[in-house]
C-alpha cells in the first residue's frame, strides 16, 4: 500500500526543473489519490496527464486499486504552499485570520515569512486612503484569489 509522503516524492522528482510546482497529494481511504499541480503561467492539460501516466508506473500495482486524479487547484481554493502566494502577488485577494476576520485587498510582498496586504478605503469627497497590513503565514486561516468578472 502507498502512502503520501511516497506520493510526495514520486511528485517532486517528477516536476524537478519543469517549473511546475507540487500544491497538495490527498490520498483517502476508499482508494482515491489527488494530486495538485500548479506553474507560474499554468498547468495544461498535457502536464496533467503526463504526471498522471508517470505516477501510475511508478507506483504501478504497489499502490492496489486506486482511483488518481492529478488537476491544478482551482481559483476557489485557498493558497497551500508559498509558490501560489508568489504566483498570484499582485492580484486581489481574500484573507482571512484565525479570528475569521476577511480583508480583501492586493497581494504584495510575498516573502518566505509572509505577505502584505493593501488595501484601499474610498472616502466620499476625499482622497482614498491606501493602507498595508502585514500577515505571517501562521496568522492566517485562509487566502484564495478574488475572482472578478469585469
Amino acid at each position: 500500500m502507498i502512502n503520501k509522503e511516497t506520493i510526495k516524492g514520486q511528485v517532486k522528482e517528477y516536476i524537478n526543473g519543469t517549473g511546475l510546482f507540487l500544491v497538495d497529494v490527498r490520498l483517502s481511504s476508499t482508494g482515491r489519490l489527488t494530486i495538485l499541480i500548479d506553474r507560474h503561467e499554468g498547468v495544461t492539460i498535457d502536464d496533467c496527464a503526463s504526471l498522471s501516466r508517470w505516477i501510475n508506473q511508478k507506483i504501478g500495482e504497489e499502490a492496489g486499486n486506486y482511483e488518481l486524479n492529478v488537476s491544478s487547484p482551482g481559483l476557489d481554493m485557498p493558497f497551500l504552499v508559498i509558490e501560489q502566494y508568489r504566483k498570484n502577488e499582485g492580484r486581489i485577494v481574500d484573507v482571512e485570520d484565525l479570528e475569521g476576520n476577511r480583508q480583501k485587498g492586493l497581494l504584495i510582498n510575498v516573502t518566505s515569512g509572509g505577505f502584505d496586504l493593501q488595501t484601499e478605503k474610498k472616502q466620499k469627497g476625499k482622497a482614498s486612503e491606501i493602507t498595508v497590513s502585514h500577515y505571517n503565514y501562521d496568522e492566517v486561516k485562509s487566502v484564495k484569489i478574488v475572482i472578478s468578472f469585469k
